[in-house]
């Protein structure tokens, strides 16, 4: 059955209204005047008639009237009346937005990956006349572009394109289906990728190349810095080996990073403490502190 296709019954609530009003007047002229049958046979059939013209279309839709096979025009929405027998009401195309979801199952990527991707395309019909005329089934069409596209870019993409960027290829798949549906006087808003579903062994696979990866980006994080670091190291040595002074004083300061942690122990070369002559500066620091505790 053709789904683009929605045809209403053809009575509706006003036609049902003139319907049963004419039928009424036929009866009550029948029995209190003296008319024939025949003229109340031509009445109901007249009635017939005139409740048949009338059609309404909803606040959404147009209704595609032809004549005698022939497209004639659009009408509604609101109330519209036809010629009985000669026109008929082909079709009321609805203009609000649609959604539609398609897919694409076990497809290749250009890394010969298999897999699923689900997607939603939201589109409306802006020329009803071509979308009337231009295509049988535009519904059915729409979706089957949909789906032919979404494989077409799959198989034009790696993985990891597909994975990071869902909304370029969801851009690429947009116009290829303007480019296709436009002609038929629809237009296609938006695409969204919703899902992409791979093989479970590829996404450990994936899942380990990952680790790895950062892993080794944090080796060599730490090799620069071992390296930056030695540099430093270097460039300090040319500096203290130019000023003795200096490297006494680094020292020096060592040291007392060293002393300042309660309990600590620090063992220092006795040829260390006579060329930065800390001897007498160590002693008189303990006899200073021996004092201070009597």
């Amino acid at each position: 059955m053709n789904k683009s296709i929605r045809r209403k019954p053809i009575l509706n609530p006003i036609s049902v209204t003139v319907l049963l009003v004419l039928l009424v007047t036929n009866v009550v002229l029948y029995f209190f005047t003296s008319i024939g049958q025949v003229y109340i046979i031509a009445g109901i059939l007249v009635s017939a008639l005139v409740a048949s013209s009338i059609r309404i279309a909803d606040q959404w839709e147009k209704a595609v009237v032809l004549r005698m096979g022939k497209f004639v025009g659009l009408r509604g929405p609101g109330l519209f009346f036809i010629i009985p027998i000669l026109d008929r009401v082909d079709n009321y195309i609805d203009q609000r937005v649609r959604l539609t979801d398609f897919k694409a199952e076990e497809t290749l990527t250009k890394d010969t990956v298999p897999v699923n991707v689900d997607a939603v395309v939201y589109w409306t019909v802006w020329d009803v006349e071509k979308s009337a005329l231009e295509v049988q089934n535009y519904i059915s069409a729409v979706s089957y572009i949909a789906q032919t596209g979404l494989r077409d870019i799959i198989g034009k993409h790696e993985l990891a394109d597909l994975l990071q960027n869902r909304e370029r290829i969801a851009e690429a798949l947009q116009s290829t289906l303007d480019e296709h549906t436009n002609p038929w006087g629809i237009t296609c808003q938006t695409v969204g990728i919703k899902d992409i579903v791979f093989p479970e062994a590829l996404a450990d696979a994936m899942s380990k190349q990952a680790q790895a990866e950062r892993e080794r980006q944090a080796r060599i994080i730490l090799g620069t810095a071992e390296t930056e670091i030695s540099e430093k190291f270097k460039q300090a040595s040319q500096n203290y080996h130019d000023n003795p002074v200096a490297l006494q004083l680094r020292g020096m300061n060592m040291l007392f990073e060293g002393l300042k942690e309660k309990g600590s122990l620090v063992i220092v070369p006795s040829s260390a403490l006579e060329s930065m002559n800390l001897g007498a500066i160590g002693g008189l620091t303990a006899l200073a502190e021996s004092q201070a505790n009597k």
